[in-house]
């Protein structure tokens, strides 16, 4: 079939696989274009690993260290009439390219917040590698299912005890806006902690530990992010918010348990992903901090992002930590006159000018290249195979 990008909102519900391979080869290609990684991780499993800052992170340990990865994710396959995810589309690459340089790569697809997801994985780590000395994760999921009680928890993105009004951009009709987003029940800020907090994070540290399948001196990550204060009310004092502060309390757990300096929080960079699309205000905010950054020539996407994480950070036996302990790669972002420029910006930005003031042009283009759209070299107007094989379990 002849795949074209088909957008609704903040999702595209197609994907070319053709493209998304590409985007993949980018990324491994800039990787291989770095010094090999220091201290570089031997066997790493990445929970979440199919998109964005996930999928980064299955690619700079393979191909900068040459690690051996296991990725678990929830993605759909395709079929002869329609299109796989992105995320389909990306681990076949990934693997695909692991193959050609005899990298060891296996796949899990399904709920990684279950218990039978966490034992396949478990079984496959003691057969294939026997221990993992990292763990990277990388979970953005919109509900979880506990398999303590078998309720189902949705997450929302929204202010806690006051409504909140701010522009934002439609990003179907490159329009400002403004927004009001009412503000979260007890309820809702107790389920989104249940999906975007830590407690999966603990569940899987500690299934790993009692199969005795976490080496010695294992370390493991999980991200997170924090931002400018215009986003503040919707997101780090909001229910996400909430959720990260339950993410640094596991961190903070986890290091009491294994040890220091085993779980670390990393707050990374605001970029285009399938999950800071769908966040009002944000993709207006991304927009004007593009522009402001390539400008200045220090613009970071997913992959120089966790490059830098294992190169600069995981690469010291003394890690370098903010006040509260964590990692921080969003501090090109958010240099202090970086967000004074951003923010007078922000008071300026209409519809009118924001093609002028912002790099909206650079949201949408990388918008679509997470679904392998609008990447040089591939031909869109080609047949193409919905169908990719992976080495994913289900």
């Amino acid at each position: 079939m002849i795949i074209q990008p088909k957008i609704r909102g903040f999702i595209c519900t197609t994907a070319h696989p053709e493209g998304c391979a590409a985007n993949v080869r980018d990324q491994i290609a800039h990787v291989k274009s770095q010094p090999s990684l220091a201290n570089a991780p031997k066997n790493v499993l990445v929970i979440g690993s199919s998109t964005g800052y996930g999928l980064a992170s299955r690619i700079v340990p393979a191909f900068g260290g040459g690690a051996k990865t296991i990725g678990v994710f929830f993605e759909k396959p395709g079929t002869d009439r329609k299109t796989g995810s992105a995320g389909w589309y990306n681990t076949a690459a990934f693997e695909a390219e692991a193959k050609k340089e005899g990298l060891y790569a296996r796949s899990f697809n399904g709920d990684a917040f279950s218990n039978e997801m966490k034992a396949q994985v478990i079984d496959a780590i003691k057969r294939d590698l026997g221990q993992v000395d990292m763990v990277i994760y990388s979970l953005a999921s919109p509900r979880r299912t506990d398999p303590a009680d078998g309720e189902t928890y949705k997450s929302c993105l929204k202010p806690i005890g006051a409504s909140f009004t701010q522009k934002t951009v439609n990003t179907d009709k490159a329009e400002v806006e403004m927004i009001t987003i009412e503000p979260a029940t007890d309820e809702e800020i107790a389920h989104t902690t249940k999906v975007m907090g830590g407690e999966d994070w603990e569940l899987w540290m500690n299934a790993l530990a009692d199969a005795g399948v976490l080496a010695d001196g294992a370390r493991t990550i999980a991200y997170s992010y924090i931002g400018p204060e215009l986003t503040f009310p919707v997101y780090t004092n909001g229910t996400i918010g909430r959720a990260k502060e339950h993410l640094e309390q596991s961190a903070a757990r986890l290091n009491a348990k294994f040890g220091s300096d085993t779980a670390w929080v990393s707050v990374n960079k605001a970029l285009v992903t399938q999950a800071s699309s769908a966040i009002p205000v944000v993709p207006l905010y991304i927009s004007l901090l593009y522009k402001e950054m390539k400008k200045r020539g220090n613009h970071e996407g997913c992959i120089e992002q966790i490059h830098r994480l294992f190169a600069d950070r995981l690469s010291s036996s003394n890690v370098p930590v903010d006040e509260k302990g964590r990692i921080r790669i969003d501090d090109w972002e958010m240099q202090n006159d970086v967000q004074a420029t951003v923010a007078k910006l922000w008071e300026e930005v209409s519809t009118e000018n924001l093609s002028e003031i912002s790099d909206f042009a650079g949201y949408q283009s990388e918008f679509l290249r997470l679904f392998g759209f609008g990447i040089g070299g591939v031909d869109y107007n080609a047949e193409t195979d919905p169908v990719r094989e992976t080495s994913a379990e289900e």
